[in-house]
């Protein structure tokens, strides 16, 4: 089952119609606080993978009372996050899902819960085969823009990767480094599982990108790892003042490694950037480390002008950074042999960057929200060059160190520091780059860095999108100009922006995510902890043109559940989310569940996919 399915990565967009004429058509749905989803009239959605589901053949169904390591490891895993759907024909006929599964909610998978403590060695195992991704061959229904999974047959793509026993190769100039070697790995080249996988990315050679995000809860001991590594491991949200920092999940119990006391170093083996490939279900996963280590939301790639590949990569902490990667050779086109091996090679290598921004209005900041006089919110940047391969920008740090230690490394330099960056994506109809910024309640208050023109609002409880426009349209540039085209909120809050556009005719929107594109060019944006009070969703708007700015609700999730993906399909007939955590609410457990979505017992996670009940080109 090696190598690439007849379609290949460029069938990638062989369905996707052009850019322009894909108004918004759809009726907003209002916010709500449902225990189900919904979606507008005239579209359907439906279940097409959930929590415990079979994802390898011949595996077991979901049975919560004797859930196994081994059971949990051919299963579909929990928390689902980023959705990839990657054609597997030319007739849109077949497709490979791809998910990650970001983390586990032990008091909504194990009956009787009480506290980590309390669970047994195999129960801490059966959570850890529970993260990493999985790849599901899916099947349409019909001539519909529904998806299902592949039931019968060999299929031989069906894999999981889990953070108990996958092994993933480093790859790049901090490999084989002294900050990745450990007694299991002396060579340091070699890492078991990962970690807290968010969002990610599709490239355009047909591999998936995976982030490695919130690592710092699964280690244990920072308080007695070694001096002169505690002050990395706090900039990286590890305590070194506790053994058992609150929220700990204590895998220590079930695997020594996650002890810095005796493994200081494997915590330097997560929070990168993962590339797994889908076609070839016996490749082996790589941790790209050329992309630097810091909490990935996710990493997007667009090909340069000269052929060179972008990747642009948010950090998902309060006061960190926006950073992009410009690789040192140049994508081949095509699916031959030697084009996929070259490929495969292209973000082993090049120059890793991070913003600073400037203002125009910097004066009038305030922290209010309010408008500029010039009416918007902008100003220009530049990319400040922290490594190219093995040589280091940043006085003071090995290029190894700056890989490895890249938030130390943006300190440094004087990266602006902004209001939690998540996704970040690039437009394939028009390259400009949007940055979902999530919120930071903290700005402004005691003594933590104050509103600027780019994060606008002091405890900025809504967050908002940042459009990004590289000088002369040229990815690989070292200058930008920047504006933000959306400040989220109520709309009838006048510390709230949409483009300009009438605010009584948009909907309210509070903590963006993820950030999609369908093939007409609207952005699509997900949502994460709305500070609104009603359930979280999916919003779509044009960018472009009259409508720019024009935000509407296209579906919320059920009670206690964040909106992840999104992802839109090709050839523009579904909508993929990942409902994760559902239920999620304090006090509530798996034996009383605050949700009971989606099958009526209890809460599971899951992705939905929605369509058109006409057959038609969602959104539009």
């Amino acid at each position: 089952a090696g190598g690439l399915p007849p379609a290949g990565p460029d069938s990638l967009a062989a369905h996707r119609p052009p850019a322009g004429g894909g108004a918004l058509t759809f009726k907003p749905i209002p916010p709500n606080r449902l225990d189900t989803m919904i979606v507008p009239n005239g579209y359907d959605h439906a279940v097409v993978i959930r929590w415990g589901d079979p994802v390898l053949p011949g595996a077991p169904r979901l049975d919560v009372r004797n859930q196994t390591a081994a059971r949990q490891a051919k299963q579909f895993g929990y928390n689902n996050d980023f959705v990839g759907v990657l054609p597997l024909d030319d007739r849109g006929r077949r497709a490979l899902l791809v998910v990650n599964h970001e983390y586990t909610n032990e008091e909504l998978m194990f009956p009787g819960f009480t506290s980590h403590d309390a669970l047994t060695v195999e129960q801490v195992r059966t959570a850890m085969a529970a993260h990493g991704m999985s790849v599901v061959e899916l099947e349409r229904v019909d001539d519909t823009g529904r998806w299902v999974p592949v039931d019968s047959g060999r299929r031989p793509y069906n894999r999981r990767i889990t953070a108990l026993e996958t092994r993933f190769e480093f790859t790049g100039p901090a490999a084989g480094s002294t900050w990745l070697r450990t007694a299991a790995d002396p060579s340091g080249r070699t890492a078991i599982g990962t970690l807290n996988n968010c969002a990610g990315g599709v490239t355009p050679w047909g591999t998936v990108l995976s982030g490695e995000e919130n690592f710092n809860q699964y280690f244990v001991g920072g308080d007695a790892a070694p001096a002169e590594s505690q002050p990395r491991l706090a900039r990286y949200g590890i305590s070194t003042s506790s053994r058992y920092p609150s929220g700990n999940r204590k895998w220590d119990r079930a695997d020594e490694r996650f002890d810095l006391a005796r493994h200081p170093n494997e915590a330097n083996r997560f929070g990168w950037i993962v590339e797994l490939d889908p076609f070839d279900p016996k490749s082996r996963p790589r941790k790209h480390t050329a992309l630097g280590r810091f909490k990935h939301e996710g990493a997007n790639v667009i090909v340069a002008r000269d052929g060179r590949v972008v990747a642009y990569l948010g950090d998902d902490e309060r006061f960190d950074y926006l950073y992009k990667f410009v690789s040192d050779k140049r994508m081949m086109r095509g699916n031959s042999t030697a084009a996929r091996r070259h490929n495969l090679s292209l973000l082993e290598s090049g120059t890793l960057y991070v913003a600073q921004l400037d203002h125009t209005s910097a004066g009038e900041i305030d922290g209010s929200g309010r408008l500029p006089s010039d009416g918007a919110f902008n100003g220009s940047g530049r990319w400040i060059r922290l490594v190219r391969g093995d040589r280091s920008y940043v006085p003071g740090m090995t290029a190894a160190e700056v890989l490895t230690f890249t938030r130390l490394a943006g300190d440094a330099v004087g990266a602006t520091k902004m209001d939690r960056p998540e996704d970040v994506e690039p437009s394939p109809s028009t390259g400009k780059v949007y940055v979902a910024l999530t919120n930071n309640t903290n700005r402004g208050i005691d003594s933590n860095p104050k509103a600027d023109e780019a994060n606008p609002r002091n405890g900025n409880k809504h967050g908002h999108i940042l459009e990004l426009v590289e000088r002369q349209g040229d990815h690989t540039a070292e200058t930008f100009t920047w504006s933000l085209p959306i400040v989220c909120g109520d709309p009838n809050d006048p510390a709230t922006f949409f483009a300009g556009y009438d605010k009584s005719r948009v909907s309210p929107i509070s903590c963006p995510d993820n950030v999609a594109f369908d093939g007409a060019g609207n952005l699509w944006i997900s949502t994460d902890g709305n500070a609104l009070g009603g359930n979280d969703g999916l919003f779509a708007t044009a960018v472009e043109g009259p409508e720019r700015g024009h935000l509407k609700q296209f579906l919320t999730v059920p009670l206690g559940a964040e909106t992840c993906g999104p992802f839109i399909t090709t050839d523009n007939r579904s909508v993929f989310v990942a409902v994760q955590h559902p239920g999620e609410i304090d006090g509530a457990s798996i034996d009383r569940p605050a949700s009971n979505w989606p099958d009526g017992d209890f809460a599971k996670p899951a992705v939905v996919c929605t369509w058109r009940l006409d057959g038609g080109r969602v959104g539009s």
